[in-house]
């Protein structure tokens, strides 16, 4: 018995050294952690239970049968991350690159599986050189049953996937279609097809790192919703990230223990919005003094910076943050602002969590480019988001909310539940200026008369009341009052229910 035991032993140590000391040496040098390095940091100490150690590979062309590691090139299982339940599973670079064949994919179908089953969120770690080439389509059909379960599980338990060295080809779609990308700065790149390639089929000269880099990938395409220093601070960033989410789209979110007063008054935020309508002022400081401890977890903040999403915690409990931001291109909406905050809205109604919209809208950016590149469809789809939600929503209006825009931000007539306005807030069709010249375009070249007209639209237009003579807006608060209101806001809503027409799904303006 004892000789067995041994055995066990050396063959549980040889699996965990995977490519061998060599390559894990090999991977240090770049910066980069081991496969199981990673889950030992993204997991609560010892709490890691791992699955399919022994599994190998099955191919025998190219000589593939004279090695034949155990795990063959991914390490599975799960565990805990602040002692609520997680499935990971991180691929090993040391063996084969990472690369993956039937019986890697196997491994990971197994895992996503038994998360959907079980209820609880999976968790990727990607860091693999693509389809294992020896294994030809046997290789592509595991990737394609790895996608399948993607779809199957979305909107169903949270997905989260952090690339930790290269992603490439089909690769790519796994992580695409997950609900959150976090991305390494300087060691990790995503694309479809790689420099070499694009240097011979478009001639064009670029780099990994230009190509499908974290900056790429977070500040033009959208791809990915965070990078980070190194492999250390992303796990850490998913760790706070699986606390604000619930384990799958039955169970509320977690509530935290706070110690920050629901009813704080924030005296601050009187004079937060200024007296020229043109300035602009920061909506993060408005954020961090809603939030429980001032905590703010941004998504995507390097992208779209017009508009802000993120998660907060008012009572202990989760709030997904949609916002216009005023310092960057006046807070308009745009294609790039819209697709990014519809996104975070469907993820919040999907899995339950409510949702506050903080709004100063001059409108949608005017322009060739955007009318050309399909800002009316891709506008829709924050304005479908919205219409489609059925979690609690809050509404709260600090200053500008002009034309369709209006109406696109949780407007009362998209089922906001609750419609604040600040006294500042300025609810119109458009601006004072534009609509003077269009109703009274007679007296266009008379400047005193323009300027009156333009007075008398500000003063009977300019503001709230008229709104919320209409019920449009529910109430016009004090700014300092606006945490104790939007948290006793929430509180009522906890047992909000709200069917929408049976359909089998809806057809989204993709």
């Amino acid at each position: 018995m004892k000789d067995i035991l041994e055995q066990l032993e050396d063959r549980r140590e040889e699996a965990r050294l995977g490519g061998g000391q060599k390559r894990i040496d090999a991977q240090h040098a770049r910066g980069k952690l081991t496969a199981r390095e990673r889950i030992d940091l993204l997991l609560d100490d010892g709490s890691f239970e791992e699955f399919d150690m022994f599994v190998t590979h099955r191919c025998t062309d190219f000589g593939m049968q004279a090695q034949k590691p155990a795990g063959d090139g991914v390490v599975t299982g799960w565990g805990t991350i602040n002692g609520r339940l997680v499935y990971v599973f991180s691929q090993d670079f040391t063996v084969f690159g990472g690369s993956l064949s039937e019986a890697h994919a196997q491994k990971i179908c197994k895992i996503q599986d038994m998360a959907i089953q079980n209820g609880a969120p999976v968790i990727g770690i990607n860091d693999s050189g693509g389809a294992r080439i020896q294994e030809g389509v046997a290789s592509l059909a595991g990737y394609a049953e790895v996608f399948q379960r993607n779809i199957e599980a979305s909107g169903v338990i949270p997905q989260i996937s952090v690339i930790m060295g290269p992603c490439a080809g089909g690769a790519v779609y796994s992580p695409a279609m997950t609900d959150f990308i976090f991305m390494v700065k300087d060691t990790s790149y995503m694309f479809v097809t790689g420099p070499d390639v694009v240097k011979t089929v478009t001639n064009e000269q670029v780099t990994a790192e230009e190509l499908g880099g974290a900056s790429t990938h977070t500040r033009k395409s959208s791809v990915a919703d965070a990078a980070f220093e190194n492999d250390v601070e992303a796990l850490a960033e998913v760790r706070r990230l699986v606390d604000f989410l619930p384990a799958n789209n039955r169970e509320k979110p977690p509530v935290r223990p706070f110690f920050d007063d629901p009813n704080r008054i924030e005296s601050s935020l009187d004079t937060l919005v200024p007296v020229n309508a043109n300035t602009p002022y920061d909506m993060k400081e408005l954020i961090h003094k809603l939030a429980d401890e001032g905590d703010f977890y941004e998504i995507q903040e390097d992208f779209a910076k017009n508009i802000l999403t993120g998660f907060i915690r008012i009572e202990g409990r989760t709030v997904g943050v949609v916002a216009n931001q005023p310092m960057v291109l006046a807070g308009c909406l745009d294609i790039d602002s819209s697709r990014k905050a519809a996104r975070f809205v469907r993820f919040c109604d999907a899995f339950e969590i409510p949702i506050l919209t903080l709004v100063d809208v001059p409108g949608f950016l005017p322009g060739t480019s955007q009318e050309y590149g399909g800002v009316i469809k891709h506008g829709a789809k924050l304005l479908f988001a919205y219409g489609e939600a059925t979690v609690p929503m809050v509404t709260v209006i600090t200053r500008k909310a002009y034309g369709g825009a209006y109406d696109v931000m949780a407007s009362k007539h998209l089922q906001s539940d609750f419609n604040y306005a600040w006294p500042t807030a300025e609810i119109a069709v458009m601006g004072a200026k534009g609509a003077t010249e269009i109703i009274h375009r007679a007296d266009l070249n008379d400047p005193e008369k323009i300027a009156s007209h333009a007075a008398d639209y500000e003063a009977r237009f300019a503001n709230p009341f008229v709104a919320a003579e209409r019920g449009f807006i529910d109430e016009v608060i004090q700014p300092s009052m606006t945490r104790k209101r939007i948290a006793r806001a929430f509180a009522s809503l906890r047992n909000k229910s709200k069917t929408m027409p049976w359909k089998k799904h809806d057809n989204i303006p993709l």
